[in-house]
């Protein structure tokens, strides 16, 4: 039961602190408004956050199967998901504060140390096992891991004024895309991981939607990724690993 407890009041106080970020900003300033202080294209549109709402929701019935089916796993493998539960919940916190008060160098290696822990999380389950309650939420929390990494990686370079190697910023968009997209289809082939495919298509749309016609480029490039990985729900034959 204590590790219930714990993972309860951590989830419990990230969303708090989440909420809290978006009714009374921290620092006076929404996510939003630091991120668009910058000329990043590859970010979405402010309606794809809701997402996070969506996993807090089934990271809470995540913690409640947790408890359910914790006689079917040793000691060692709770108490490890337990650790890395916590941790992750709250280094979410940590993030959302580096990122309202502008620690953006911070905000990378929390944002970093979050994904690691999170895949670690991750691979506790079998490979290919993403029964709904058990791997997809962790599915759900490791994409936008990923994606949030991106997104800052871009955002931290624009904001220290990288030349870019003298390519456009709609072309690192589109870089930026191809390697998700990449990412994405590794997990497809190899975990048959549709939840994980799923935040990448959200967050592309999102991404053609922010952009729109002002550049044209990178939301085509955003649509046809998204096609691309919902084909390979149907097309794309797991490995025989």
């Amino acid at each position: 039961m204590s590790r219930i407890i714990i993972m309860v009041l951590s989830l419990f106080f990230t969303i708090t602190v989440y909420a809290t970020s978006i009714f009374i900003p921290f620092n006076d300033l929404t996510a939003a408004e630091i991120m668009n202080r910058l000329p990043i294209l590859f970010t979405p549109a402010s309606y794809v956050l809701a997402i996070w709402v969506f996993i807090y929701i089934l990271l809470g019935g995540w913690i409640y199967n947790f408890w359910r089916t914790q006689d079917n796993y040793s000691k060692s493998v709770l108490n490890i998901r337990t650790i890395l539960f916590t941790f992750i919940s709250l280094l979410n916190s940590i993030m959302i504060y580096s990122w309202h008060y502008e620690f953006f160098n911070l905000e990378f290696v929390v944002m970093l140390t979050l994904l690691l822990l999170t895949a670690a999380l991750y691979f506790t389950y079998p490979k290919r096992v993403n029964r709904f309650w058990d791997r997809v939420p962790i599915s759900l929390l490791f994409g936008c891991s990923f994606i949030s990494l991106i997104e800052l990686t871009n955002y931290l370079l624009t904001f220290h004024e990288w030349s870019g190697w003298g390519l456009s910023n709609s072309l690192w968009a589109v870089i930026y895309l191809t390697v998700s997209t990449a990412i994405a289809l590794h997990f497809m082939y190899h975990y048959r991981d549709l939840a994980f495919n799923a935040v990448f298509m959200w967050v592309f749309i999102g991404i053609a939607v922010k952009n729109g016609f002002d550049e044209l480029f990178v939301s085509t490039a955003a649509l046809f990724l998204t096609v691309v990985i919902g084909a390979s729900f149907y097309l794309l034959k797991p490995s025989e690993e």
